[in-house]
């Protein structure tokens, strides 16, 4: 039988936190003018709505990744979840978050425009502050999001002994709950904003990119277990930590990915421990506590910008007023980063396990997880997961989770990185 831990307290278990927008492949997906400023710029580079942009170039976002610009060069781009979406044609790199409104509970999505952005050459070089605008009609898109209840969030969270007993009682059930004393030294709030924070709104969950006989074959040509805490009896997966009560696991998430790239690209010689608190204090690609997307962190924040050693900004699982990473430090920086099968939507099982034993473990979103193996347990195909609320947690900090169904989307979402050394 399986025996994967659960909190009593129920928590989304798709992708956590990140701005409210929603917005589809569908309104993003058409003809757009990006206006920009002069490309001049460095990593540094401040953008906001009063930045000069006076370029202007056109950029049409086909399906399901190709871009075309003004002069007919072809490129890729991907959506984002539904938070924004990033493009590279012709050498640049083009990246925004879709814009959205707010009042209270009501949220108001305009995907036919964004925030100010970024974009740069392929080198990371010329940096420019840039704006976009979907040609033809577009209409805006309102949900309601639940404001946090200070009332409910200041009170202790307890676990629910009685829901516990009654998810062990289900005969089909291939787990088993657990209960966790420690976590009630936590508040609701501190326990919710621990699991991600509040939740980006998404109508329909994502899924994963139909199975093909191609597919089916990539399957049988690969080990039917695998494993990267086991190679051999060697493990290249790094120590489980704990991010306490911030939305910081796709920052885990996220540095630990790179971390068994490094181990597994220097066969273990080099054993290196990022810094979470780096992203939740310095990224401008994620919202600190209130959580973020690996594909931005793991990737783009790691390539634009790289990542320091945990010494260079210790963790301290809270938000900061300004950065706090030791300037002197040396970064380790991502050499490329992709949705796994390319771009959103063309993530599968079997994709997801080829990546995992040729490339390395995934950074997935459930909860914003981490991927390292796989296997088959009781006639039940799984995966590894590995989480970060600590090594009491789960079986030593991982749980097993059910593969081949896409069980709370855990193959639509998985994002492969290779670093450079």
């Amino acid at each position: 039988m399986l025996r994967a831990a659960v909190l009593s307290l129920l928590l989304a278990a798709a992708v956590r936190a990140d701005t409210p927008a929603n917005c589809s492949f569908s309104d993003i997906q058409g003809e757009w003018l990006f206006y920009s400023s002069d490309p001049t710029g460095d990593s540094t580079i401040q953008c906001d709505d009063a930045t000069p942009m006076d370029n202007v170039i056109a950029l049409s976002l086909q399906a399901p990744n190709t871009v075309v610009d003004t002069f007919g060069n072809v490129g890729t781009w991907t959506l984002i979840y539904n938070q924004g979406f990033e493009a590279t044609v012709n050498g640049r790199t083009y990246f925004a978050f879709s814009y959205y409104t707010q009042d209270g509970e009501e949220v108001t999505s305009l995907c036919d425009r964004t925030f100010p952005g970024w974009s740069h050459d392929v080198t990371v070089r010329n940096w420019a502050c840039i704006r976009g605008q979907k040609q033809g009609p577009s209409l805006p898109k309102t949900h309601r999001v639940k404001l946090a209840d200070a009332v409910k969030g200041a009170k202790k969270y307890a676990n629910n002994h009685a829901l516990i007993a009654a998810i062990n009682a289900r005969k089909e059930s291939t787990f088993k709950a657990k209960a966790y004393p420690q976590h009630e030294k936590y508040t609701v709030a501190e326990m919710h904003r621990r699991s991600g924070g509040a939740r980006s709104h998404l109508p329909q969950r994502p899924k994963p990119a139909p199975m093909t006989e191609a597919h089916l074959d990539i399957i049988k040509s690969l080990p039917a277990s695998f494993d990267w805490t086991d190679i051999n009896g060697v493990s290249f997966v790094p120590p489980v930590r704990d991010q306490a009560n911030c939305g910081s696991c796709y920052a885990f998430a996220s540095m630990a990915a790179l971390e068994s790239q490094v181990r597994i690209l220097t066969n273990n010689t080099e054993q290196p421990v990022f810094s979470p608190q780096d992203i939740v204090s310095c990224s401008e690609y994620s919202q600190g506590c209130d959580g973020g997307f690996p594909y931005l962190i793991a990737g783009k924040y790691a390539k634009d910008f790289g990542v320091v050693a945990e010494p260079c900004n210790a963790y301290q699982g809270v938000d900061t007023a300004t950065c706090g990473t030791d300037s002197s430090c040396g970064r380790t920086y991502t050499a490329t980063y992709q949705y796994v099968g390319g771009y959103y939507g063309a993530c599968n099982e079997a994709l997801m396990m080829e990546s995992l034993v040729n490339n390395g473990p995934l950074v997935i979103g459930f909860e914003v997880c981490f991927i390292t193996g796989y296997g088959v347990e009781d006639g039940v195909k799984y995966w590894n997961v590995k989480n970060s609320w600590g090594t009491e947690w789960g079986r030593d900090g991982y749980f097993k989770i059910q593969r081949g169904n896409d069980e709370c989307a855990i193959e639509s979402l998985a994002v492969e990185v290779k670093v450079v050394l």
